[in-house]
């Protein structure tokens, strides 16, 4: 069951979620978010819960609520998207659908009542006003430099895509029916007061209710009401709902949700193929026919059965002593899909290289390394028959902030290849703090300048 978070010495105490009922008292204390580094931003998102008691006793396993009562965080809450935010931002072209869904729960449905084309901040405050509309603000961080700030951080914390909505609810109303998301979620509360009611934090069971499952729910598991400066953190397949009391001012709360798409399946599906790559290379079991017209059975035959069995048991041992999967995509949709670094915004920053040119007794060192992935993979500009494999450098430096989590918006891959012969050496400047250009492992000095050079007018490294 989970806990509620408890007072301590210095403010520093973890605890569990309170049962439904419970009073829970404030914790005190907290700062506002640290940005040092990736982890210092999550450590302070979440305080005064401790990092390794999170992950331990809730990521994935149960919710977690944080209620503090500390006027310069939840300050510092209201101020990353107000109601007051929508009038300047629908200057700024926002549609329906794509940018803004207005909606309300009636009768224990979901009722969307957008209108077509551009959201004209007028009709949406009316909306708001007369029919008790909840206004979803899809990706802030968009335009909020601070959601960018938060998210980008998170994004290298996690090694995942971190998406946000705002969800703005006048008070008596509710804007969405009782559902479930396939994402870890984190709940800011900026304005207001909003209700909450959880039912089951287990995906399990979450499959075996229909989008809107209230009438089968029965009674919260949880339930309690978040004020501007708490947190609320709840696995995917969450079955929950929320409203904002009536007679208090309209409530205003961000969900920043991680994970999608990025279980162990996933995994699996991604790397099986260059698994199954690499060992046919070598197993020539696996590079002989199927047998004649097995792909027209209706059923798969009791000896193909068993031949697949025993290569799977191949591939098996093989992964025992392999250090190096072959993504085949995961890891080049994450970066082309992430969030540039703060302030370099749409690359404009990063188009050309700053400092000196690294040269052979130049000693260099990696920049941005949260934002870019190494990895091995066949060469995408070979032949079938040549097999090749080379190496991928992807970056986010020169990402587009304005379709960050945006769907269908078109995005393009940014960064370098280079022959397999350069992995120890590429490996060396990714490991190393520093690293002397005549030190790289690669047969020839030209080579050693080129590749130093290469990562540099891509804005990967610098000379220190």
């Amino acid at each position: 069951m989970p806990k509620k978070v408890k007072p301590a010495e210095h403010g520093k105490e973890e605890g569990p979620v309170p049962s439904k009922q419970a009073k829970v008292e404030a914790v005190r204390g907290a700062s506002t978010l640290n940005f040092d580094d990736p982890s210092s931003l999550f450590g302070s998102l979440i305080s005064p819960i401790k990092t390794e008691t999170f992950f331990k006793e809730f990521w994935e396993k149960k919710p977690l609520l944080i209620q503090r009562d500390d006027p310069a965080l939840a300050a510092y809450y209201q101020s990353l998207f107000r109601l007051t935010d929508l009038k300047s931002l629908c200057g700024q072209s926002l549609y329906y659908g794509r940018d803004v869904n207005v909606c309300r729960c009636i009768n224990g449905k979901k009722k969307v009542l957008n209108k077509d084309g551009k959201v004209h901040f007028l009709q949406l405050r009316k909306d708001f006003d007369q029919k008790r509309t909840t206004i979803q603000f899809h990706q802030p961080q968009r335009f909020k430099d601070e959601l960018w700030k938060i998210q980008e951080k998170l994004e290298c914390y996690f090694g995942s895509l971190v998406g946000s909505n705002v969800y703005i609810t006048p008070a008596g109303s509710q804007g969405l029916p009782p559902h479930y998301d396939d994402v870890e979620v984190f709940i800011l509360q900026l304005e207001g007061e909003k209700h909450w009611r959880l039912y089951t934090p287990t995906v399990a069971l979450a499959r075996e209710y229909s989008v809107e499952p209230e009438a089968r729910l029965g009674a919260p598991t949880h339930e309690f009401t978040l004020k501007p400066g708490d947190l609320l953190y709840f696995p995917r397949g969450t079955i929950h709902q929320a409203d904002t009391p009536p007679g208090l001012a309209h409530s205003t709360h961000v969900t920043i949700s991680t994970y999608q798409n990025n279980s162990w399946g996933d995994f699996l599906l991604d790397t099986m193929s260059g698994l199954v790559f690499d060992t046919a290379k070598d197993d020539v079991e696996l590079r002989r026919g199927i047998p004649r017209q097995l792909l027209m059975q209706v059923e798969t035959s009791a000896v193909a059965t068993r031949t697949l069995s025993g290569f799977l048991r191949t591939l098996a041992e093989r992964l025992e002593g392999t250090k190096e999967l072959l993504s085949s995509d995961m890891k080049k949709d994450f970066v082309m899909h992430r969030l540039p670094p703060y302030y370099v915004g749409d690359g404009t920053e990063l188009s050309t290289p700053g400092g000196q040119i690294p040269r052979l007794n130049s000693t260099v060192s990696l920049q941005f390394k949260d934002h870019i992935i190494l990895t091995v993979g066949p060469d995408e500009n070979g032949s079938d028959e040549a097999q090749e494999k080379m190496v991928y450098i992807y970056h986010s430096l020169k990402n587009k902030r304005e379709i960050h989590m945006m769907g269908n918006e078109e995005t393009e891959s940014h960064g370098l290849r280079f022959p397999l012969s350069h992995v120890d050496a590429l490996k060396q400047i990714w490991e190393s703090s520093a690293i002397s250009v005549k030190n790289l492992k690669l047969t020839t000095d030209e080579e050693k300048e080129n590749l130093v050079l290469s990562l540099w007018t891509e804005c990967l490294i610098q000379v220190v």
